[in-house]
């Protein structure tokens, strides 16, 4: 025997109480002239290691909280449980763990995630039945999809997205796959057709409400209820607003010279405008699409117009006595607001404020919900709206029939309706029925929703 040293070793906490092991272990000689070693230290069985500063025990929690929340919020949640980690330590266990064995896959997900919003992207593989992620590739393209599925002749269903580069990777990785797409994938890339419908014929909306005037009353008897501020395209005089006006000649301009030919790099240099906002002008199915976005500005006098024009009309044109009865209907701007939105006006009479229609947003979620769901106030708006708008109303009628197809699973009546949504003048919709969908639904033990067959 050669010596003795004390060790400690940090162990589990018990309760809020850090845990010091602190033990006498012996350091031996060895009497072999020819050995290396020289000296040596003792180990007991199930506590120490050579070298380690940490219980088996102790090192054993570490990696489960690196794998359930990785770095800062991992050591958050160590330090409450008593236990000394850095973030980096966390993250570094979590990379020197052994990837899982990938099984056989026989349903796989595919979907993209942003590794960088709008620069950098990648995809995942997900065994849907196992409901674990088994690769990540490169990018968002057609050829490392295609080169994955080529090892794994299992895959019998791929629900992926309903991307063109990986219908096509799909397609040549793994011919004897059955694609298919969720029924949420689905279901939202209905809502953002609808949305673009509703986009398009804003203005049926906008005339369906400027037919009813709010009222003093009405305003002030319903405080509480969320309010949509009036959309227009002119301001308290009638005259077109300068946001709007500027939209239509932009649009007007971006049409123009794609008619005439050119690309969208070259139409943002001659208009100087980002390349985004001309991507956003081209693809615009026409003006009343993009003048939803332009007019629908919020400002927090839109609540209170109705009783300023009821009161400017009636002859009060003193603008400090209109503020003072403005902030006791809870206004809460500076007098600044009220004399910049009446400076224009001076001794003119303002038209009644017409019922403020709702929101874009509103409208799609109404058109989404079940009808037996919707408030009595909301279900009757949205009736004044289809019976305002033949083309709104046929897509709400289309939206319901195609719930029913993905919560019944009828998919002998999804051929039917594809016929019915083509047959009307929905071109947004169109592009939902001609670009992806096929011919029938069906479902699988690892996708409780139901998928639809894509082409």
């Amino acid at each position: 025997m050669h010596g003795r040293y004390f060790r400690r070793l940090a162990d589990a906490a018990f309760g809020d109480r850090a845990v010091v092991v602190e033990l006498l272990v012996r350091r031996f000689r060895c009497l072999n002239g020819a050995c290396t070693a020289v000296t040596f230290a003792e180990q007991i069985e199930g506590l120490t290691t050579p070298h380690a500063r940490k219980t088996p025990l102790l090192r054993s929690v570490p990696p489960s909280i690196a794998c359930m929340l990785a770095g800062r919020p991992g050591a958050r949640l160590a330090a409450l449980l008593g236990i000394r980690v850095a973030k980096d330590t966390l993250l570094h266990l979590l990379r020197t763990m052994p990837d899982r064995r990938v099984g056989p896959v026989r349903v796989l997900g595919v979907d993209n995630f942003a590794l960088s919003k709008d620069d950098l992207y990648a995809t995942i593989l997900v065994d849907l039945e196992a409901r674990r992620p088994v690769d990540v590739l490169p990018g968002r393209n057609a050829e490392p999809l295609a080169a994955w599925p080529a090892g794994h002749p299992e895959v019998e269903i791929i629900c992926r997205d309903r991307a063109g580069a990986y219908t096509k990777g799909a397609r040549t990785g793994a011919p004897q796959a059955v694609q298919v797409a969720d029924g949420w994938r689905l279901w939202r890339n209905l809502a953002k057709d609808v949305a673009k419908t509703v986009g398009s014929h804003h203005t049926c909306i906008r005339f369906a409400f400027a037919t009813s005037p709010t009222t003093e009353l009405e305003m002030a008897g319903d405080r509480t209820q969320p309010f949509d501020p009036p959309h227009g395209t002119r301001d308290c005089l009638g005259r077109p607003r300068r946001l709007v006006a500027r939209t239509r000649e932009r649009y007007a301009a971006v049409q123009e010279r794609l008619a005439q030919g050119k690309s969208l790099t070259a139409i943002g240099r001659d208009l100087r405008l980002d390349h985004s906002t001309i991507r956003r002008f081209a693809r615009a199915a026409n003006i009343d699409e993009l003048l939803v976005k332009a007019v629908n500005r919020q400002s927090i006098l839109d609540k209170y117009k109705p009783y300023l024009h009821q009161r400017w009309n009636e002859g009060c044109h003193d603008i400090p006595r209109l503020h003072r009865e403005l902030r006791g209907l809870g206004f809460p701007g500076d007098i600044r607001t009220v004399r910049r939105y009446l400076r224009s006006s001076k001794e003119h009479d303002l038209p009644m404020t017409p019922r403020p229609p709702p929101r874009l947003r509103r409208v799609v979620r109404w058109i989404m919900t079940n009808p037996g769901r919707l408030p009595t106030g909301d279900a009757q708006e949205l009736k004044e709206i289809q019976a305002a708008c033949p083309h709104l109303d046929a897509a709400a009628g289309h939206v319901r029939d195609f719930a029913s197809v993905l919560h019944n699973r009828r998919d002998d009546l999804l051929p039917d309706w594809m016929d019915r949504v083509l047959a009307d003048d929905l071109p947004a919709l169109h592009s939902l029925v001609t670009g992806h969908v096929g011919t029938r639904t069906q479902s699988s033990p690892a996708c409780p929703a139901p998928g639809v067959r894509a082409r």
